[in-house]
This record gives C-alpha cells, structure tokens and sequence, in this order.
C-alpha cells in the first residue's frame, strides 16, 4: 500500500514536470526562424560579412533584457559582443531600421 502512494507521488511529479516542459519548450525562442528573419547580412558593430567572410562562422547571441522579447544579434566574431554589450541600444537601433527598410521593399 505503501509503496502505491508513493508511486503516484512520482508519478504526479514527472506529469507535472513533463507539462511544464512542454509550456517552456512553446515560450523558447527560435533560432531558426530567427535567423531567417534577421535583416542584416553583416555584423553590426564591425560590418563584416557574416556568411563567408573572414572571420569564421558567424556568433549567434541572443539577447535578453527583461520585460522585452528575447531577441537575435548576429555578430562575425566573438570579439564583437563585448563591443555590443557596451551599448546595445545603438546596435539594436540598427538592426531595427534595417528591418524596416527591408520591410519596405
């Protein structure tokens, strides 16, 4: 008897773990279609390319400034985000006018 109780003890807990899994994993932000959307084809604090250049794979950071989505800044190489976290309003700006002038096309 015992050991029912404590069977459905786990059992609850890996349920409710399991549901709160999956509400995390529909709040996650997407990279994929992040990258897609993202509007520029160079880094925006050096203006390397960031596909093909000569810096490497590009770095994809996310973001995060609470209140606010989560948001991608892609940079060519690692030494740009510490440029970027400096002032990241400046950054943000550009990525947000480049949207919208791809967005006007």
């Amino acid at each position: 008897m015992k050991s029912t109780k404590s069977t459905r003890l786990v059992l609850a807990l890996v349920a409710g773990l399991f549901a709160a899994s999956l509400s995390f994993a529909a709040d996650a932000f997407d990279l994929a279609k992040a990258k897609a959307a993202y509007p520029l084809t160079t880094c925006v604090v050096s203006g390397e390319a960031l596909e093909g250049g000569d810096m490497g794979a590009p770095i994809d950071y996310v973001y995060k400034q609470e209140g606010k989505p989560d948001r991608l800044v892609r940079f060519c190489c690692k030494m740009c985000v510490p440029k970027f976290k400096k002032d990241p309003a400046k950054y943000l700006k550009q990525i947000d006018d480049a949207a919208a002038a791809k967005a006007a096309k």
